[in-house]
């Protein structure tokens, strides 16, 4: 396109996606009429920051306003029109009606940019419209939840996605008694189950209570407090509650309008286009692709939203050598002392594709194990029968975003473990190790992947005592602390002495090894194998056993 020409276009939503879009446009074409219409008061301002000023980490308000329609016109020549609605779309003549501060009225335009987000999910429940439910989408949110949360003593957070834990810690961080509530079976829906107990055990010790794999059926509304009741009749009594249920595109005027949708989410190619011509959409609202699985799915995350917004400006000023990527939908959350996150693929999407693949657990040390405060990083890796890179997640105090960063590259760029193990990653005892936990987990996925490591899992552990004998190789000390029934421990330094024991408690029976983490039980399992035993190593060992199992207390002797 010729960046003289005079282009009316018309960006319906702000925040990410659309401010990116229009100030994309303006930087590679000075002379286009460029008009973004917002429906709420602020046009550009950091979602992503409101649990923290709810929480009051973030003091001021006017912090999370990145900018005004002021500041867009000084800088860009934008035409931005706040508290104003889009009423409809006439696609046929390219006009959309709108309802603003100064009345109604019709727009022209050459390009529509849809970047109409997303909006909270309200289950049916009865009084859900208590004035005390609050969500967290805008700013007018966060300000109203702060100032309910002061003088309250109790909240209540339905929903235990990545806003909700935020929001959870935001109001226990100001002394509310917090409770969480979620219909999954566990907090963090997308993380692993071994993963997410790590998260709910932290959540425990921050003081939050957690009620998972229940569903709010019933608000009771009180003079002086609201009663949250659970499917399990659990009563909980709330001064204030957060609905976080998840949120859903907010499409039905554009559908209604002919842009093609699937299950609410609007349809894109790789550049962004409707199947409208010359209408554009980006965002929470639209339908990306699983850059693993190749699954489409609405993704609310303001890093994509941001780079398809840059993107679909480019198509539209004639700038195509950029094209939508599938997302490895990298997130990341802090609990309590802890980070959680998460890239690529977990096994229910991995299965739901029908990609078959190994997954393996390890615990390295987020730095140097010498040099003062190394804390561990539980990790997982799910990895094709290929060896390709599909998906990670890890949760601990230190390096875990470092960590997930270069797996979500990896991911992007097609990578096998293979690939991982010659990273060449930054190393200084404070900030690594010689070996990175990527370069780890790369070696320990190649020897699955040629056979120098057979694995056994967490949630196998009942059939293994049924028919497996269980080698126990820690110290003698550590298994006082508890140990699988029937187990035989000898330390692993002693089984080269001590294979005659282990062949007659066998009997003929395969033999499972384990450990704490999985280390020293990997040099048992190697001994193992060459000694003729049908050997496999717990994968993660007794870390991820305990994770795995919330009742593995009633197991262990």
């Amino acid at each position: 396109m010729d960046n003289t020409e005079t282009k009316r276009i018309v960006v319906v939503g702000g925040v990410a996606g659309g401010m990116s879009a229009a100030a994309r446009a303006r930087r590679l074409n000075e002379h286009a009429r460029i008009t973004v219409l917002e429906r709420g008061h602020e046009v550009s301002f950091a979602n992503c920051g409101l649990p923290y000023f709810v929480g009051g980490e973030i003091e001021d308000e006017a912090s999370l306003l990145v900018q005004t329609p002021q500041s867009l016109a000084a800088a860009l020549d934008l035409d931005v029109r706040i508290d104003t609605d889009v009423l409809s779309l006439d696609t046929q003549g390219r006009t959309i009606t709108v309802a603003g501060p100064e009345g109604t009225a019709q727009l022209d335009y050459d390009e529509l940019i849809l970047s109409p987000g997303a909006s909270a999910i309200r289950p049916p429940i009865d009084g859900i419209d208590s004035p005390r439910v609050h969500t967290l989408r805008t700013v007018p949110d966060a300000r109203e939840l702060r100032q309910a949360a002061e003088g309250a003593r109790s909240a209540v957070v339905l929903g235990a996605g990545f806003i909700g834990l935020e929001a959870a810690e935001a109001l226990a961080a100001r002394g509310l008694h917090t409770s969480i509530v979620e219909l999954a079976p566990h907090v963090l829906p997308p993380l692993e189950d071994e993963m997410a107990r790590l998260v709910t055990q932290e959540l425990q010790r921050i003081g939050i209570d957690v009620h998972d794999g229940v569903a709010a059926t019933a608000i009771e509304h009180h003079e002086d407090h609201d009663v949250v009741v659970l499917s399990d009749d659990s009563r909980i009594d709330a001064d204030v509650i957060v609905l976080s249920v998840g949120v859903r595109p907010d499409t039905r005027l554009w559908e209604d309008a002919g842009i093609a949708c699937d299950r609410g989410a609007i349809l894109v190619d790789e550049v962004g286009r409707t199947n409208v011509e010359h209408v554009w959409a980006v965002g929470d609202a639209t339908a990306s692709a699983d850059l693993v699985t190749r699954a489409r799915r609405p993704v609310a995350l303001a890093g994509p939203a941001n780079r398809a917004g840059r993107l679909v400006a480019d198509a539209i000023m004639g700038h195509r050598g950029h094209r939508l990527p599938g997302l490895v939908s990298t997130a990341i959350v802090r609990v309590g002392e802890l980070t959680a996150a998460l890239t690529g693929a977990n096994r229910r999407g991995l299965a739901e594709a029908g990609i078959r693949f190994h997954t393996i657990h390890l615990h390295p040390l987020n730095h140097a194990g010498y040099f003062p405060g190394a804390s561990q990083i539980h990790l997982m890796l799910h990895f094709g029968t290929d060896g390709k890179v599909l998906g990670a997640q890890a949760v601990g105090a230190d390096g875990v975003d470092k960590r997930i960063d270069v797996l979500s590259v990896a991911i992007k760029a097609g990578m096998s473990v293979h690939d991982l193990i010659d990273l060449d990653l930054a190393y200084a005892p404070p900030y690594g190790s010689a070996k990175d936990p990527v370069n780890m987990a790369g070696m320990m996925a190649a020897n699955v992947l040629d056979g120098t490591l057979k694995l056994w899992y967490a949630d196998q552990v009942h059939d293994i005592l049924a028919g497996s004998l269980v080698l126990d190789v820690r110290s003698r000390e550590e298994v006082a602390t508890g140990q699988l029934p029937g187990a035989l421990n000898i330390p692993h330094t002693e089984l080269r002495d001590r294979l005659d024991e282990v062949r007659d408690a066998a009997a003929g029976r395969p033999v499972r090894v384990m450990c704490a983490s999985g280390v020293r039980s990997f040099l048992a399992h190697r001994q193992l194998d060459q000694a003729g035993f049908d050997s496999a190593n717990l994968s993660g060992g007794m870390l991820t056993m305990r994770a795995t199992h919330a009742n593995i207390e009633d197991l262990l002797v």
